[in-house]
């Protein structure tokens, strides 16, 4: 990995074992050395398990993988994953190539094919190397265990500089109850999802349908409100497993589930926040608050404009208080604003109100604010009730260095 974003999280979270899960990773140096890049999770117990995937049109051969054998069979037996190489826009050849590594993974874990999900994430238009993952598939096998967490974080990612990890505790009943997560991704970041891909585990016994709608509604607010280039992924993946025994929870509006639904939520958020942070080159964690649209949808279209802006990003970057770029973005997005009642903050700083700049407005304050490695934008636009907020990062030379050199 190369130097650690300044954004990074100050401190790794310790994530416990989680019952009935185990990881093992292994180096194949497919493309990168002295690191681990494949990933093999075994539920011995199977798992219920939900998934949202890239809405890309050119989607890779694991995402057509997992959106099929979901469909029809939503219990898992087992997670292979592999960083470098993204198995995408490699048609027969890399399903092949694909089909070749879950057969190795159904032999080894005595499971059948429709139990394993896969992933991959790296350059797109190569084939796997399937021969090469094969070999080191029981490397990772023989070293499944309980407490590989950060291991497994670590194994997959990319052009990522650190491991996205949380955890968080909760209860149903009497029973406690632990959700661990972890994700990558860094660049080629925006909905719908991002090059990202994100792994979620719970002991909560919780039936498919329900788990499934939790994953949908809170992917919206989380995975789906980040960006870092507008580039969206053809590899996409986020999937949420269950481990859990006994009597599952069949309403999603069990209030037993209550808890367990904010504590989800905010999983997510932190690992979406955490690859925002991780942006390519960043060194600004942005957040953008839309009010007073048409409807949330309308809100978060703004945010987003405002969010993908090279002009907005780059003078944040450059820490230009240029506040007109942002009025450009609100007006560029194709959603209802008022001109007239636009009003925007930098910080704590009202900047615009009654379409024109405030009077007496201190360009110092907002130019100091850009300084820091938090910035906020509000934007209200004087139409209705709708929100919404995303979360991005300026826009930097090493962004351009970093993808001029991707495969280099």
């Amino acid at each position: 990995m190369t130097k650690k974003s300044p954004l990074a999280p100050k401190n790794i979270p310790t994530l416990l074992p989680l019952v009935g899960t185990e990881l093992g990773t292994a180096a194949t140096a497919m493309k990168y050395h002295g690191r681990d890049d494949l990933l093999l999770i075994s539920f011995a117990n199977g798992a219920t398990v939900a998934g949202v995937f890239t809405k890309s049109e050119c989607f890779s051969a694991p995402v057509g993988w997992c959106r099929e054998i979901i469909s029809k069979n939503r219990k898992a037996r087992a997670v292979l994953v592999n960083a470098g190489n993204a198995n995408a826009f490699t048609g027969k050849a890399g399903d092949h190539a694909m089909a070749s590594t879950i057969k190795t993974v159904s032999d080894g874990l005595s499971c059948d094919l429709e139990e394993i999900y896969v992933a991959s994430t790296g350059v797109i238009g190569e084939v796997l190397d399937a021969d090469l993952v094969n070999q080191f598939i029981l490397d990772a096998k023989n070293n499944l265990d309980e407490n590989n967490w950060e291991k497994a974080a670590k194994a997959i990612l990319t052009t990522d500089t650190f491991a996205k990890m949380a955890t968080r505790k909760t209860q149903i009943d009497s029973n406690v109850i632990t959700i661990n997560g972890f994700a990558k991704g860094s660049g080629m970041i925006a909905p719908d999802m991002a090059t990202m891909l994100g792994f979620i585990f719970t002991d909560a016994a919780i039936k498919q349908d329900v788990l499934q709608t939790l994953l949908m509604r809170i992917t919206e607010k989380s995975f789906n409100s980040i960006t870092v280039d507008s580039d969206t992924s053809t590899s996409d993946t986020v999937l949420l497993f269950s481990t859990g025994e006994g009597d599952e929870i069949g309403d999603i509006d069990d209030p037993r589930l209550d808890d367990f639904k904010e504590k989800l939520a905010d999983l997510m958020l932190d690992l979406a926040q955490q690859i925002v942070r991780d942006g390519e080159g960043a060194s600004k964690f942005i957040a953008i608050e839309v009010t007073g649209a048409e409807n949330d949808g309308a809100a978060k279209k703004i945010a987003m404009s405002i969010a993908n802006s090279p002009l907005v990003k780059t003078a944040i970057a450059g820490e230009d208080a240029n506040w007109g770029r942002i009025v450009m973005a609100v007006g560029k997005a194709g959603e209802k604003a008022n001109r007239d009642a636009l009003l925007i903050k930098i910080g704590d700083q009202k900047v615009t109100e009654h379409g024109m700049g405030v009077e007496g407005y201190d360009e110092a304050l907002c130019t100091d604010h850009f300084r820091g490695e938090e910035v906020s934008i509000s934007v209200d636009v004087g139409i209705a009730n709708g929100s919404s907020t995303v979360w991005t990062c300026d826009l930097t030379h090493d962004y351009i260095t970093i993808n001029a050199d991707y495969r280099s």
